[in-house]
């Protein structure tokens, strides 16, 4: 995502109950489990009176830590091997682990009225609206007049929201085909090797990233559950400090633009083959770091688990930080491309996306973020009989107590 984005057993489990919510990461609900009653309720809080999975909502909010300290290594790394190695490490698996979350709960998704509206409120909305800020505030903070506006061509962040919105449209079709990953992984090999498919919409980020949408459609419980294992998470270390090992060693060798997924072969200057090799390879690689950090999620209620429901705030919010010391110069400081520096950045922006994510922030934003727009649809049919019920429901109630009481 750049400028340049326990019971540990093989028993199936029920699915959590499906939520659409607004944010760009869906919010996770999931049941008690009968199987260790004390365990799930140290795992879950209820938040708006609908229950939340610690697990996933911890792993929302460190993973978009990690975006916006990618953010902020951009200006920097260019003067150290050591902090590209990281940028690499970090850029291999901090959006798949988002976008396999966002498809494991969008497992319900049908085109069924109220969950269309959703789409509409919680993704497209968000997307014009920054879409159209963020072009403005650089016509401003960098006094460039010339900046465009285009609803088809992605900014900087907004290419996320595009995708989601796609690939949450194209979920039918991915749950009735009878093998939707190797075909997904089709589709990304194709697209790293058609220069015309362009800048529109993002595709190229939108078809190459869509094996780990699908992915996590596919997913079932159970398959957390492997990842949350002792040994999964002591194996996690040594495959982490493998992987830093190997891309500082790729650093001069590489080119970054590969972890963005935003061009084909050709235009990375490569020949054309190399592009279904690299999709194929940089899946696997991403997958296995994936699963390692799942692996290192905490799966308790934490002082930032609650962090997780506002992630689609810092994410989209943190960008203007970002952009602003891009723009302004902020980044240029000679003791920030040394190490003390570069760690001052990084804990910096860790701090920034947290308060981001905060409630206040939330509430001051829900009405771009997470609008209602009541009066722009139609009420649905079905939703209103039910409405009518209950209050025939609630006046039947009450007319039996009133008759209780005079008697």
């Amino acid at each position: 995502m750049t400028d340049s984005l326990r019971p540990y057993g093989h028993r199936r489990t029920a699915l959590p109950p499906a939520q659409e919510p607004a944010g760009a990461v869906p919010s996770p609900r999931s049941p008690q489990s009968p199987q260790n009653p004390r365990s799930s309720r140290s795992a879950q809080t209820k938040q708006n009176g609908k229950q939340r999975d610690a697990f996933f909502d911890n792993a929302k909010y460190l993973a978009i830590v990690l975006v916006a300290m990618g953010h902020s290594w951009e200006p920097l790394k260019d003067d150290s091997r050591i902090l590209e190695a990281a940028y690499q490490v970090v850029y291999a698996f901090h959006m798949p682990a988002f976008i396999i979350i966002s498809g494991y709960f969008s497992r319900s998704f049908d085109m069924r009225p109220d969950r269309l509206k959703r789409l509409i409120t919680g993704v497209a909305v968000p997307y014009i609206v920054f879409e159209t800020a963020y072009p403005l505030f650089k016509r401003v903070i960098a006094h460039d007049p010339h900046q465009d506006i285009s609803l088809l061509d992605p900014w900087y962040l907004t290419w996320f929201l595009c995708a989601l919105f796609i690939w949450r449209l194209t979920t039918p079709i991915w749950k009735l085909v009878r093998h939707p990953l190797p075909l997904a992984l089709a589709l990304a090999m194709l697209a790293s090797v058609c220069p015309e498919i362009g800048d529109d919409l993002d595709l190229q980020r939108v078809l190459q990233f869509l094996p780990f949408f699908v992915l996590g459609l596919s997913m079932k419980p159970e398959h957390f559950q492997w990842v949350r294992r002792r040994s999964v998470r002591i194996l996690a270390v040594p495959v982490f400090a493998a992987a830093f090992a190997v891309s500082w060693w790729a650093v001069p060798r590489m080119n970054t633009g590969w972890f963005y997924h935003r061009d084909s072969a050709q235009e990375l200057g490569a020949p054309w083959w190399t592009g279904p090799v690299m999709v194929l390879a940089l899946f696997g690689c991403s997958l296995l770091l994936t699963a390692c950090f799942f692996a290192w999620v905490p799966r308790r209620h934490l002082w930032f688990t609650a962090l997780g429901a506002g992630t689609l705030y810092g994410y989209l919010l943190h960008g203007f930080l970002v952009k602003a010391g891009d723009y302004r110069g902020w980044f240029e400081a000679a003791w920030l491309h040394r190490p003390l520096g570069e760690i001052f950045v990084t804990v910096l922006a860790g701090v920034a996306v947290t308060l981001l994510c905060t409630k206040p922030v939330q509430r001051v934003f829900r009405c771009v973020m997470e609008p209602k727009m009541e009066w722009a649809f139609k009420r649905d049919a079905a939703e209103l009989a039910r409405e009518r019920e209950q209050r025939e429901k609630r006046d039947s109630a009450a007319r039996e107590t009133r008759e209780k009481v005079s008697a």
